[in-house]
């Protein structure tokens, strides 16, 4: 995240939280009265809403309303929406992906909240943009995460990692031997591999003048994301990474290695930081390493987001809701039970929050980190772009070869799916 400077609207917001619940628009008092003693439900991440527990009693308490929350895989929340939000059942407020919101918005499932600026200033602007389609605001941001280098202090202290990606290979030349292994990323998903291929120019979508995703300029396939997926072709070609870590069960193999002391580091995001430590590893966290042209390897930046359901029967309130989930002092109490870095600002330089070197490190690649794609047109480059990444990553491909067929194959879907592309 960006240290900026405090704004004076996260004091005043905070300050007038507990009479206004919020520092955006109130509802009219024609809604107040018929929401009053009324329910809201609030879909939360699984395990994950022992963090709101204490905010939303007080918003009950201030509101005299019920509020339910019910837990369910953030990822898969919009997918439930396009079913329960029709037939009455389905939430006010949920949470989702940033990269879900072009989607959402183009299937009318969640509404435009109107938040004043001082509000939306209090959140780090990748996240605050990854909750904006054609400039209208369709969320707030909860937390944030990308993806960071764990490694084993067993296996390899701090002062003996490699610092560049290309070191790390030499080191894995060293110490892979069948069973153990030195470095492992899961190189064989866009997801983690554009860390690499966007580190030497490669992207998805280039941008417009207005600093939006432009569909029809595709860099999956150009010269440096070649160059990238020929680097990570070498790992798996010279025996670095086991067969295993390719494909649907590659994430567990990756994991299961590590937690067993057969790896010295890995790829991987906060959300493993509770897992790790229950395997009992001593483990630490740094940013992504280097690449040869001297950039750091790239990463994506996810947003975790506050949205209210278009089919919501009290929407103002809805919003209320989600601007206080996801003002300051919720966000950091919300870290204090969760561990999810905060996507508000001034709580990058929080001292109770950067002793944690999760934080510091999730902190220090955002640095580095591009905002994943939110437009609808992102979801027809995941499935190419990694079916090409494992013809490369088995040998089946040639790298040029096959990010040019996932080019083809994406552009052809764009085409198909989305009109004007």
């Amino acid at each position: 995240m960006k240290m900026v400077k405090k704004y004076a609207g996260v004091m005043l917001c905070a300050a007038v939280s507990l009479s206004l619940a919020a520092c955006g628009p109130q509802e009219s008092s024609s809604e107040k009265t018929s929401s009053k003693g009324s329910e809201l439900v609030v879909w939360e991440d699984k395990e994950k809403s022992i963090g709101i527990k204490d905010a939303v009693a007080e918003f009950e308490k201030e509101h005299d309303i019920k509020v339910k929350v019910v837990e369910k895989p953030y990822a898969q929340q919009i997918e439930d929406l396009r079913m329960d939000g029709p037939a009455g059942t389905g939430p006010d407020v949920l949470t989702m992906p940033g990269d879900q919101i072009g989607t959402a918005v183009t299937e009318g499932l969640i509404k435009e909240l109107n938040v004043e600026k001082d509000v939306q200033s209090l959140y780090t602007d990748a996240s605050i943009q990854s909750q904006k389609v054609d400039q209208k605001l369709y969320g707030l941001p909860k937390a944030v995460e990308t993806t960071v280098l764990f490694y084993n202090k067993d296996l390899i202290s701090e002062d003996e990692l490699p610092q560049t990606l290309e070191e790390w290979y030499d080191y894995s030349k060293k110490t892979a031997d069948g069973s153990k292994f030195g470095f492992l990323a899961l190189f064989d998903q866009i997801y983690y591999a554009q860390s690499v291929m966007g580190g030497y120019g490669g992207y998805i979508f280039g941008k417009d003048k207005d600093g939006n995703d432009e569909p029809s300029d595709l860099g999956i396939n150009n010269e440096g994301a070649v160059k990238g997926a020929e680097l990570i072709q070498k790992f798996y070609q010279d025996g670095l990474f086991p067969a295993g870590i390719v494909g649907e069960q590659g994430i567990n193999v990756l994991e299961s290695l590590f937690t067993e002391g057969k790896a010295a580091a890995i790829i991987s995001g906060p959300w493993n930081v509770e897992a790790f430590s229950k395997a009992g590893i001593d483990y630490g966290i740094t940013k992504l390493p280097k690449l040869e042209n001297g950039k750091n390897m790239s990463s994506f930046i996810g947003v975790k987001s506050y949205n209210v359901s278009a089919f919501s029967k009290h929407a103002e309130l809805a919003q209320e809701l989600a601007v206080f989930l996801a003002n300051e002092k919720n966000s950091k109490k919300r870290y204090e039970q969760t561990k999810e870095v905060p996507a508000v600002q001034s709580l990058a330089s929080d001292t109770a929050i950067m002793k944690s070197e999760a934080a510091r490190a999730v902190t220090e690649q955002s640095r580095f980190s591009e905002q994943t794609p939110n437009i609808p047109e992102m979801n027809e480059i995941w499935t190419p772009a990694d079916s090409a990444l494992q013809t490369i990553a088995t040998g089946k491909a040639d790298p040029k070869k096959a990010l040019d067929q996932a080019a083809e194959t994406a552009k052809g879907q764009m085409k198909a799916k989305h009109s004007g592309t």
